[in-house]
């Protein structure tokens, strides 16, 4: 009894653990706007914006500025959490969890805590 029970809340609830993010390569992120997904990419090109407003730093997965097909944004309120990243991940494969959106018709995702961010290997370059 208590299995069906269990299954029903699942089925009426959805499930209580919450779901893997989908994994999707950087030129397919603009297809995945609003949806919450991990892209992954060689970072590129990799910039601290330090005299713009708020203080950006970029990271570039697979094409560089200005030609980028996805962003990664960190916040300069945030960046102190991540050291270095402009330094850190150049040349490596990145991943970025979280919720794609789109600046300027250019899909991105704000990550405000290291833990989004995930390097699955070096590349060479």
């Amino acid at each position: 009894m208590r299995r069906w029970f269990l299954a029903g809340a699942i089925l009426a609830f959805g499930s209580p653990l919450p779901l893997a993010a989908a994994e999707v390569i950087a030129q397919q992120a603009g297809s995945h706007v609003g949806e919450t997904a991990t892209v992954c990419g060689a970072v590129v090109s990799a910039n601290y914006s330090v005299r713009t407003k708020g203080q950006p730093t970029f990271l570039n997965p697979d094409r560089p500025y200005p030609q980028q097909v996805f962003a990664i944004l960190i916040w300069g309120t945030d960046r102190a959490k991540f050291g270095s990243p402009e330094v850190q991940h150049m040349s490596k494969r990145v991943c970025a969890t979280g919720v794609i959106q789109s600046y300027k018709g250019k899909p991105e995702i704000v990550a405000t805590d290291p833990g989004q961010l995930s390097v699955r290997r070096s590349v060479a370059v």
